[in-house]
């Protein structure tokens, strides 16, 4: 309780300009909230569609993986939509590999959306504090001028306590803000990380399955033509025989006419 009272009195002797640091304060935090809670989200459902869609790729079944990306709308669900329709169009690793780069790209600022707010309020609580303590130094030394010599001192020293008031107040929040506006551009970064270690990843998966389908292919080819000349090869020793055959069997017929 009594702290609870010295924190209204020390709001109270602050001066007018402790409000505007407050209502900064109040959008400040609520900003920071909102981001916070979205950027977990986002980690979160980011990680569960990984997990989920990880294990279909490794298979090699990519038009079920497009079927679970398609109405899925994670920053990993729209980076590997955007990668499998591109690896059903095209080959080449670099189609691809630009394609996420793209989702990425256009997921960034969803993810920074609102947290420069946040520093702002920081800087803006700052300069506030700092305003309000010109602003109460200029009205005590304007009252110490027309003051009683002898009270002079003490009435100058009471103004200039009152007046750090809003300083104290405005760095408080300041360093508060910071802190947070910290805090939430680290949680922005992994998530960034993570989304580009899944575009890594998810590219290695296709370029290997897309390598194996193409050895096996030229395996295929390989073989197919040395089928070919074996079959050659086998009728044309059949017809040769077949000639002698037949030649002796038309000497024999003259014979036996005559």
């Amino acid at each position: 309780m009594d702290f609870f009272n010295s924190v209204i009195a020390f709001f109270q002797t602050g001066g007018a300009f402790m409000y505007p640091i407050l209502v900064v304060f109040a959008l400040g935090a609520a900003v920071a909230i909102e981001r916070y809670i979205r950027l977990l989200y986002e980690r979160r459902t980011n990680r569960a569609a990984w997990e989920k869609l990880q294990p279909v790729l490794k298979t090699g079944d990519f038009d079920r993986a497009r079927n679970l990306v398609k109405d899925d709308n994670t920053g990993v669900g729209r980076l590997l939509a955007m990668g499998l329709e591109r690896q059903g169009a095209v080959r080449r690793r670099e189609d691809i590999e630009i394609a996420m780069e793209e989702s990425i790209m256009e997921t960034i600022p969803q993810l920074e959306k609102r947290t420069p707010y946040v520093a702002l309020g920081s800087n803006i609580a700052t300069l506030l504090g700092l305003l309000g303590t010109i602003m109460g130094l200029i009205e005590a030394f304007t009252a110490v001028a027309n003051a009683n010599p002898a009270e002079k001192a003490d009435l100058l020293s009471a103004s200039i306590s009152v007046a750090m008031n809003t300083t104290a107040f405005g760095l408080m929040v300041g360093i508060a803000l910071l802190i947070v506006h910290a805090l939430l551009n680290s949680l922005t970064g992994q998530i960034v990380d993570s989304l580009e270690m899944v575009s890594v990843k998810a590219l290695n998966i296709m370029s290997s399955a897309t390598r194996r389908r193409s050895d096996a292919a030229k395996e295929e080819k390989a073989a197919a033509p040395a089928d070919k000349p074996k079959n050659q090869d086998v009728e044309q020793t059949r017809q040769a025989q077949a000639k002698p055959v037949a030649k002796k069997t038309g000497e024999t017929s003259s014979a036996e006419s005559v």
